[in-house]
């Protein structure tokens, strides 16, 4: 079936039609007594098949507030909500792609279609909705947050996530348009021109900060800005244009650890390039995702087990995408296939590494993927299932292991009790770096929420800003529980007991405590306020608070050499 096919198919289903909105105010009803939702839904199939979705049922919910017929009711919300996996980590992701751009790698694993950014394909489900939408930014935002309230999720605090291709390697006047746009949408106002620029000089870079300052208190403020981009184009200059754009999260292929494999891959660049990337992202406040891939051409499942061992010495991302390496008709790779130079892992051996080595991650990095998106029906050979994490958690039990990711132990939508938290500083050495990551847990090792402070050394790369001279850095904080709007409250949740607050004023104590003169937050636009509102002030590129006396400042080299 064709995209376009395939799209229209994917209308069809989720019409809300007339006889569709009927029913759902009926089983909506039966919902409110006490039945439960997807037994209902079973109970009651669409005439021609197939059944109704919770859009509907959400639809429907809101049609009753709005006329007077019902109060809100959180508690029914969560029940009908669509995927409230979405938000339980706190923010609601909006995830946007480029346009198609040449991309400087030449990597062999890597999927080209002319109609898309440089490795995905067009029935990925994010790429799909971008390509019905031209790429167009503000159009992709809308569209994504409207269809997110649709489902029941709220969307005042957004981490808009940028896809495809790489980054750092489109016209500069072109990324401040799109993310321009893509604020633009945030904000719900018309700003910048709907047309991207032909010309650098088309597009005034005054502008952008003044429509992030009305992203402040918009209706859904931004609450992190993520790109994607290799490590060989990270440096200085870079990393200054990064914070004036508003990013604060990086994603980069880092693939693999052995300069060896990534030659023959044709990667581009070496584990140096990558080693370097990391460290001055890191002195730089960014938050940082590698993307790791096993089974590219001349690894071993062996080699793979040892190669991610290599992750935690220097490197320490903050999350990883674990992306393995899938068999495409339109890569170089298939080439070598064809030629019997390459095999693919069979799904069993994927299900086996992955359960191997997901125990060692540590507690300060969060998986986010473990497999891609990418359609069954795309691959030539090898694993085709998408639903390896559930096949790995499965493996996992059975085998009595587990993971300490944050992911596996976020707290979600569980009921957080104040009084049984402890507090918690990991210290770990990352590069030239000393990272702490403190966070509250419940009794059964919950994470409720945490923040990311980093203590650099004089052997951290430097920067150039002058922002971050002396300062300690506040990288992330982040608290669990569903994602609520902004002012709103949830008994018990962990967004809403005053845990950022305390996070903050623990960070301060240790930067004190190591001797550094200030702080430094690299905040996303929609969470300055908050950073304002608890003594930071604006510098530059970042908000900064003063934490020691002038008199004190000879501490420093002592304290962290």
């Amino acid at each position: 079936m064709e995209f376009a096919e395939k799209r229209q198919l994917w209308k069809k289903i989720n019409a809300l039609t007339p006889k569709k909105m009927e029913l759902a105010h009926f089983l909506l009803n039966k919902i409110r007594e006490g039945e439960d939702v997807m037994t209902l839904i079973r109970r009651h199939p669409l005439e021609g098949g197939g059944y109704l979705n919770k859009a509907a049922l959400v639809a429907a919910y809101e049609q009753l507030i709005a006329a007077g017929s019902m109060e809100a009711d959180t508690a029914l919300l969560e029940r009908i909500r669509m995927k409230p996996m979405r938000t339980l980590s706190g923010v609601t992701t909006v995830t946007v792609l480029t346009k198609p751009y040449p991309c400087p790698g030449k990597c062999i694993f890597c999927p080209t279609d002319v109609r898309m950014p440089k490795s995905y394909l067009p029935d990925e489900p994010g790429a799909m909705r971008a390509l019905e939408h031209k790429f167009d930014p503000y159009e992709q935002v809308t569209n994504r947050i409207r269809a997110l309230k649709n489902l029941g999720h709220p969307t005042d605090k957004v981490e808009l996530l940028i896809l495809g291709g790489t980054w750092s390697s489109y016209r500069r006047d072109y990324q401040e348009w799109f993310i321009g746009r893509c604020f633009d949408a945030m904000n719900e106002l018309e700003s910048l021109p709907a047309v991207e620029p032909q010309r650098q000089e088309m597009l005034d870079s005054s502008k952008l900060p003044g429509i992030h300052s009305i992203n402040e208190s918009a209706p859904h403020r931004n609450v992190g800005l993520v790109i994607e981009t290799r490590p060989d184009e990270i440096n200085p200059d870079e990393l200054r244009w990064l914070r004036h754009l508003g990013v604060t999260k990086v994603q980069m292929g880092a693939q693999s650890f052995n300069d060896h494999i990534l030659e023959i891959n044709k990667r581009g660049h070496d584990v140096e390039s990558t080693r370097q990337a990391t460290a001055l992202l890191r002195a730089a406040g960014f938050k940082i995702v590698l993307h790791w891939m096993p089974n590219l051409l001349g690894a071993t499942p062996e080699s793979d087990r040892e190669d991610f061992a290599k992750l935690w010495n220097d490197f320490c991302p903050d999350e990883i995408k674990i992306y393995p390496n899938q068999l495409l008709a339109n890569a170089e790779l298939y080439e070598y296939w064809q030629r019997g130079e390459f095999n693919p892992y069979t799904t069993d051996d994927l299900v086996e590494l992955i359960a191997d080595i997901k125990p060692s991650i540590p507690k300060y990095c969060r998986v986010n993927r473990v497999i891609r998106d990418i359609p069954s029906t795309n691959v030539v050979e090898g694993n085709r299932r998408t639903s390896l994490r559930q096949d790995i958690q499965a493996i996992m039990k059975k085998r009595g292991t587990k993971c300490q990711c944050i992911r596996c132990r976020e707290v979600k939508g569980k009921v957080v009790e104040l009084s049984s938290l402890q507090l918690d500083d990991h210290v770990y050495q990352a590069g030239s770096a000393e990272e702490h990551f403190i966070s509250f847990v419940t009794p059964e090792d919950g994470l409720a929420g945490f923040i990311r402070l980093s203590l650099p050394s004089n052997a951290s790369p430097a920067t150039g800003m002058d922002d971050l001279t002396g300062a300690a850095l506040i990288r992330e904080v982040h608290v669990y529980g569903q994602s609520l709007g902004v002012g709103v409250e949830k008994t018990g949740a962990a967004q809403h007991v005053g845990l950022g607050t305390r996070l903050l004023e623990e960070a301060e104590r240790v930067a004190k405590e190591k001797g550094f003169e200030k702080l430094a937050v690299i905040a996303a636009v929609g969470t300055r306020q908050y950073y304002l509102d608890r003594g930071f002030e604006r510098g530059e590129y970042y908000l900064v608070k003063d934490v020691i006396a002038r008199s004190a400042l000879g501490l420093r080299d002592e304290a962290i050499s």
